[in-house]
């Protein structure tokens, strides 16, 4: 048996002969518990709201993105291959460019993203929608969704039943300064509804259309500025990838979601992280009540542990005994702060106890408990306790040395 740890566990449970110990290790246990819940909360909403946004951008950005390294668009016939393989589901087309939308007398710059008919079945736009419906196509009429500022700003909606217009320079020609209107193509489309992606590159300027129209605004024929792709269900999506890169070559980028949103979950990470450690500062300083707690009970046991030392004690086992104790605060501290953190996850989860405004996509604060996380949180309160420990212990040493 482990004499030092055994004898730390019976000072840890015993009653002391000054009751103010008590009191400061109890202190010491909450403090360290209120630190713990506190870390494994908030890593835990900042799992949520990245899992609200991954949820938001799996609605509307596709499983699989092929863009091409250099230049703006390329022939879709380049990636036959891809569209063959085995594995893909649905293949779709995409033009997109900058255009002017005027609706009756207000007129601003838009992002027109052309589609294909497969594009509601590779994107989830239907459960995003908050107006009308996902519809490019009435009977020989053009029809568009935009993003819900978009929308707003311009004053449309579907009790209108006037055309949207949207206005592109030909790719080809002079400009011609007696008739400008003569250098722009013109394209009609109706209002069909509106989207919602909470992300304001896709909300203020986004205006989704049929790509036909969009070729004939732009002046392409069959070029493309990107494919998006759905893979079959079941399929090793890193091992599909792979293969599509290959089979595209290197003129092109094949992307999965992360990557497509990779500058917003590195931000989201780097926020999340810089929590935890600004967390786990204030939990070490919280830690130094643990300090006091240990040089008052290294005071307090001054006689058990002369009598424990004439009894074959050595110095090394004094100072691991004393270790062990800051330790095992630590960890109970750590055990009872995790369960109170899951408590409130948990609560806040089924409950809803904290919401938060009503313009947001979600009534209340999401959260999502990562095992990983726990570990982590656990793994780093317990090294910091037992760093901490390690300073009134190293007093054992230095009164054996005088005695």
């Amino acid at each position: 048996m482990n004499l030092p740890f055994y004898i730390a566990r019976r000072y840890l449970f015993s009653k002391k002969s000054q009751n103010a110990i008590n009191i400061i290790s109890l202190i010491s246990v909450l403090s360290l518990a209120a630190g713990t819940a506190a870390l494994v909360c908030v890593m835990s909403v900042f799992n949520g709201f990245e899992d609200v946004v991954g949820g938001l951008f799996s609605n509307f950005d596709p499983q699989v993105k092929i863009t091409v390294k250099e230049g703006k668009v390329f022939d879709a016939t380049s990636l036959k291959a891809v569209e063959e393989m085995p594995e893909v589901e649905y293949f779709d087309e995409v033009l997109s460019d900058n255009a002017l939308l005027q609706f009756r007398n207000k007129q601003m710059p838009v992002k027109v993203k052309g589609v294909g008919d497969s594009y509601g079945k590779i994107n989830r736009i239907d459960d995003i929608m908050i107006d009308g419906e996902f519809l490019l196509k009435s009977g020989d009429f053009d029809l568009a969704v935009g993003g819900v500022i978009l929308t707003r700003n311009l004053g449309a909606g579907l009790r209108f039943v006037e055309p949207m217009y949207l206005y592109a320079p030909k790719r080809e020609g002079r400009v011609n300064l007696l008739s400008p209107d003569n250098s722009f193509r013109r394209e009609a489309v109706f209002y069909a509804g509106t989207f919602m992606v909470q992300q304001e590159q896709y909300d203020q300027n986004l205006l989704i259309v049929p790509i036909d129209l969009a070729r004939r605004l732009f002046d392409y024929e069959t070029e493309v500025s990107a494919i998006e792709v759905k893979l079959h269900d079941g399929v090793n999506e890193r091992q599909c990838i792979k293969k599509m890169q290959e089979l595209a070559g290197s003129d092109f980028v094949v992307a999965n979601r992360y990557q497509q949103q990779e500058d917003v979950y590195k931000m989201m990470q780097v926020e999340k992280w810089i929590t935890y450690l600004i967390l786990s500062f204030i939990l070490l300083v919280a830690l130094f009540n643990l300090v006091g707690t240990m040089t008052m009970l290294i005071l307090d046991k001054q006689e058990n542990l002369e009598l424990l030392q004439k009894l074959g004690l050595t110095v090394k086992d004094s100072f691991k005994l004393f270790l062990w104790e800051g330790g095992l605060i630590t960890f109970f501290g750590a055990i009872i702060g995790m369960v109170i953190g899951l408590a409130l996850c948990l609560i806040q989860e089924y409950f809803g106890v904290i919401t938060l405004a009503s313009d947001y996509i979600v009534s209340s604060y999401p959260v999502s408990v990562h095992f990983t996380d726990l570990v982590i949180i656990f793994v780093t309160v317990c090294i910091m306790g037992f760093a901490v420990s390690s300073y009134p212990a190293s007093r054992v040493l230095k009164y054996a040395a005088k005695s």
